[in-house]
């Protein structure tokens, strides 16, 4: 009897043990792939759903991804496991569930939810679902565990929390004076929109909708492929939902069957678009995409990337400042 109730603590503990440090790597998996390659869909999401406006946000999604690596080291540590990982665990994880329910009230179960990056694309239904069984899986371990936890200094266990709270900050740096590399680029020259407006050949080249020889424009050309392109098609999303007088248009070059799954990924629909294909794109947009043009009466005056996309400078400029080149 001695014997077998010995080999049922040992199992419990094992178990307590793979289930501890199984957690703890989805969520050191989770906090990595928000920050790399990108983080900004991580950001984006903070803005979409009202949490944070563009400066806050990129504090706060590094912030989470720091408590998430914290979270999952402890747990492969099994560092108090009852008295305080545990815990906080799966109040990070009811966290994340009501934040997405948030997001399928917005804007319903579609596109990416962001619980794993760009890697590994679910919907927020799917993120909802993957965070119920982490916290059924947490409560296993609270009740399988039998105070069987490791003894960590303090002082090192401080240490490590103020390391995985910085480490996003140092990776992926927040920059709100982020320049782009097209400054260098020439600028205050005429984009030959014509080739739009009265194109060579009709079946690659769609009219735009819109008049964008006149006034401000902000016009991106895009790749329905580019994985780039999405994440600036995301931001673009997000800054006409905020603003929808914002004056802003796709150029869209693509297998026009790829079109679905881009809107899908990117729910920029409310932006609206037309297709260029050929050499007609090329010769607008070069090969480096995301491109991106401010224009004034057709005169391109400024470059970015959709780093420094930027709602506020935007709508300065619309309004009469001056934008720097």
């Amino acid at each position: 009897m001695h014997y077998h109730c010995a080999m049922m603590k040992l199992l419990k503990r094992s178990l307590s043990l793979l289930l501890s440090i199984c957690l703890g790597l989805v969520f050191i998996f989770s906090a990595y792939t928000k920050l790399i390659p990108v983080i900004e869909t991580f950001e984006f999401s903070f803005v979409d759903t009202g949490l944070a406006n563009w400066y806050v946000a990129p504090v706060l999604a590094r912030l989470m991804i720091g408590l998430e690596l914290f979270l999952g080291i402890l747990l492969v540590a099994n560092y108090k496991l009852k008295r305080f990982t545990l815990p906080l665990s799966v109040f990070l994880l009811l966290f994340f569930i009501v934040y997405l329910i948030i997001q399928i009230i917005i804007n319903g179960n579609s596109g990416n939810c962001g619980c794993f990056g760009e890697q590994l694309i679910m919907t927020p239904l799917q993120g909802i679902l993957k965070n119920i069984i982490m916290i059924v899986l947490a409560l296993m371990v609270y009740f399988t565990c039998i105070n069987w936890e490791l003894k960590y200094n303090g002082l090192l266990v401080s240490l490590v929390a103020l390391n995985a709270i910085i480490a996003p900050f140092i990776v992926n740096p927040v920059d709100y004076t982020y320049t782009s590399n097209n400054l260098d680029e020439k600028v205050n020259y005429p984009l030959e929109l014509n080739l739009l407006y009265e194109p060579e050949d009709s079946i690659k080249v769609e009219i735009p909708k819109v008049g964008l020889r006149k006034g401000k424009q902000v016009l991106a050309f895009l790749s329905l492929t580019c994985s780039h392109c999405r994440i600036a098609a995301k931001k673009f999303r997000l800054l006409k939902k905020e603003n929808p007088k914002l004056p802003i248009y796709f150029i869209l070059n693509g297998d026009r069957s790829d079109f679905k799954a881009f809107i899908e990924d990117t729910r920029a629909d409310n932006i609206p678009y037309s297709f260029c294909l050929g050499k007609t794109f090329i010769a607008l947009a070069s090969s480096h995409l995301p491109r991106i043009y401010y224009l004034d009466n057709s005169i391109v005056v400024k470059k970015v990337d959709y780093f420094e996309l930027n709602q506020y400078a935007i709508e300065k400029w619309i309004a009469g400042s001056k934008i720097e080149p």
